[in-house]
């Protein structure tokens, strides 16, 4: 396989896991489309052609040769400097890394990551938060979040790679789809009536059980275990942490129970305050298994696969596992 047909693996596989459906993803590529043809002239050349076929402008192709066959692949969750060295290194050491794959965002993905936010608010209203109230809590969030990458040096580590002819992706929102799906469908599954049962639902899962021996298992942020369940929400994907108003609208509208990656304090004592339960499963954790169920199939395909950087690599192909 060559890079782009990797990334583009990874497009599909994600569009088919998008909460929003596969129809929700044509719809927002048609709006893509339309703000491309609406664009004045002299604003055409800055418009990003990525997004016309790219609905997760946060995941991107960054370096590709265009020409290698891709056998082994070095991936982890933060691909910095080191790992690009680590991979050039590698290479001189005898063991070739036909391409990097990094879970967060790089280069523009990162001046983008804002721009996949507004994927949540789809999210919030089948939940039945009213989409004009779910839509200016997002709208303000997008604002903060455009505004922090916005002075950061994007470009540092895509040089690095360049110049040292590494070819280099990320895949953020792309696993972060697999994730949610993949959770969706297992406590669905599962159904557990109290807060006790839904974290040992969780560490069934072989990444959340490894990062419970490692610290940073699943964990409870709010509430009790004793406490029931309720309708509960995945926070698994859609950029970034939403904004901390939008616990109050959930409780109000019937949410009993947040399961997230990973939650900033004051959301927390938000949710809190709103007598929500919040469950925690782990960031590296739950980034991992989006990115297994990715390199699975890459494995299938015959790719090696090296984890580093605080990768759980968990196969799922030859062990068969949950």
């Amino acid at each position: 396989m060559k890079v782009k047909q990797i990334f583009d693996l990874g497009l599909k596989l994600a569009i088919s896991a998008d909460p929003r459906g596969t129809q929700g993803v044509k719809d927002y590529l048609a709006e893509i489309k339309k703000d491309f043809e609406n664009c004045k002239p002299k604003d055409k050349q800055y418009f990003d052609s990525e997004r016309l076929a790219n609905p997760y402008a946060d995941s991107r192709v960054h370096v590709d040769d265009g020409a290698t066959e891709v056998k082994r692949v070095l991936t982890g969750i933060d691909i910095g400097e080191s790992e690009i060295l680590l991979a050039s290194q590698l290479g001189e050491r005898g063991k070739k890394i036909d391409l990097v794959i990094a879970h967060h965002p790089v280069g523009r993905g990162l001046a983008d990551l804002h721009s996949v936010m507004d994927m949540t608010v789809a999210g919030w209203e089948k939940m039945g938060v009213p989409v004009h109230v779910a839509e200016k809590i997002m709208e303000e969030r997008v604002k903060e979040v455009g505004r922090s990458v916005h002075p950061v040096n994007h470009y540092r580590l895509i040089n690095m790679a360049e110049l040292l002819k590494v070819n280099l992706i990320n895949t953020h929102t792309i696993t972060d789809n697999l994730v949610h799906n993949f959770l969706h469908d297992h406590l669905s599954k599962r159904n557990p009536k109290i807060i006790g049962d839904l974290l040992d639902s969780l560490l069934e899962i072989s990444e959340y059980h490894e990062a419970k021996k490692r610290g940073a298992g699943p964990a409870l942020f709010a509430g009790s275990p004793k406490h029931r369940v309720g309708k509960w929400l995945l926070e698994m994907t859609g950029g970034t942490n939403p904004s901390d108003k939008v616990y109050k609208e959930l409780s109000h509208f019937g949410i009993s129970t947040i399961v997230g990656m990973h939650m900033k304090d004051a959301a927390r004592d938000i949710a809190n305050e709103h007598h929500m339960n919040v469950v925690i499963a782990g960031h590296m954790a739950s980034d991992s298994l989006g990115m297994n169920l990715f390199l699975d199939e890459l494995e299938k395909k015959g790719v090696e696969i090296v984890p580093c950087s605080g990768l759980i690599r968990v196969s799922r192909v030859k062990k068969g596992k949950k």
